[in-house]
């Protein structure tokens, strides 16, 4: 099987969950309390970002889809499937993250932990452990600290 007819499976299927998921977050965006009572206008309805976010990932779904259908996916019966080693690992990451990490732990650990782990399973094999491991270690402590401090004291979103 050609890598492109693999890549063009995927856009297509890939491109149908964005449009979906988009889909769904636009539809409860729109669904949200809006505050009209408390004098709130269009842009500051809590459902105002992620409609225009929404919107957004819609779109780029769409154009996934279109670059899907224009390299033209090629029937293979040695096709590899969608679900693959490294999808079922992003997954079983994102939820014990969601699931175990986050409701057990502070935010700051369980977001180290988690972008510290993902990044030391999606490393470069050849990378030497070491390295591998040091990479891993300071970019989740780092991010997490950074989105922290973003949420914390920038958007004033308090986290778990």
């Amino acid at each position: 099987m050609s890598k492109a007819s693999s890549s063009s499976r995927s856009d297509l299927w890939g491109g149908f969950c964005w449009v979906a998921v988009g889909a769904f977050i636009l539809m409860e965006s729109i669904r949200m309390e809006r505050f009209d009572n408390m004098g709130a206008t269009l842009y500051t309805y809590p459902g105002f970002v992620p409609g225009i976010i929404s919107c957004v990932i819609v779109l780029l779904g769409l154009f996934m889809i279109l670059r899907g259908i224009k390299n033209k996916v090629a029937s293979d019966p040695n096709a590899e499937t969608l679900f693959n080693r490294r999808f079922a690992i992003s997954l079983a990451c994102m939820l014990v993250f969601s699931l175990v990490l986050l409701a057990h732990a502070h935010f700051l650990v369980a977001t180290a932990l988690f972008v510290g782990v993902f990044t030391f399973l999606f490393a470069n094999e050849e990378t030497p452990l070491l390295k591998r491991l040091t990479s891993a270690i300071i970019n989740g402590v780092i991010s997490s600290c950074v989105v922290f401090f973003l949420f914390q004291e920038v958007f004033l979103v308090r986290l778990p």
